[in-house]
């Protein structure tokens, strides 16, 4: 049984981590944007009232969100645990989802942060290149294409994508910071945290998750 939640800046990593910790521990991966597209498509009275804020272009409300949380960990494939990937987001919902939890007898096992710098981070996000054609991702750095601004594959345009412009990552991580580190500090003062060294390899990374995480 592993109720996991898992936090971490953006371009730290967390979904490929996600992947590996799902099929290891056999809990389903949950993330929010999931569970709105699910409820959306199948038209249920939780997606119906989430559609309306996402199609006004607002955000959906706390309470909203961890209805629909709340509604998908109930559900039969989350019965020996599930991780959570993008909630909670802010202190009211986590409150909220310890509440909900301790209403059924439940509680988390942990809270998984990975810790990357932004100092990391920026050329990891501002690197990234894709063509305009075919998709097919590059990295100024670590995977240009063999000529510059050129596809591999088809010849079409490699360009960067508006949300990766230095500006908009930037403004991402000060989105996130002030959004997660109040719950940094609540989930350290509930002893749930577990810092991970997210400025290791792939495979250490997740070697020390399934470390503070256990069988």
């Amino acid at each position: 049984m592993k109720r996991v939640v898992l936090l971490g800046p953006p371009g730290a990593g967390k979904g490929t981590q996600a992947t590996g910790i799902a099929e290891k521990y056999n809990i389903p991966h949950i993330s929010t944007g999931d569970i709105f597209r699910a409820n959306v498509k199948e038209g249920t009275p939780l997606g119906k009232k989430a559609k309306e804020y996402m199609d006004q272009g607002l955000l959906v409300p706390d309470e909203l969100v961890c209805d629909l949380v709340e509604d998908r960990i109930m559900q039969e494939d989350c019965a020996n645990g599930y991780l959570l990937d993008g909630f909670p987001r802010t202190l009211f919902q986590a409150e909220h989802f310890d509440n909900f939890l301790k209403s059924k007898g439940q509680e988390l096992d942990s809270v998984v942060d990975i810790e990357v710098s932004e100092d990391v981070l920026l050329p990891r996000l501002t690197g990234r290149r894709v063509c305009r054609n075919c998709g097919r991702p590059y990295h100024v750095i670590t995977m240009p294409p063999k000529v510059e601004g050129v596809c591999d594959v088809c010849g079409g345009e490699v360009y960067q994508r508006a949300d990766d412009s230095e500006e908009t990552v930037l403004n991402r991580f000060k989105v996130y910071n002030e959004q997660t580190s109040p719950l940094i500090e609540y989930y350290t003062a509930s002893g749930k945290l577990a810092p991970i060294n997210g400025e290791q390899s792939q495979a250490e990374v997740f070697d020390e998750i399934c470390a503070k995480l256990g069988d």
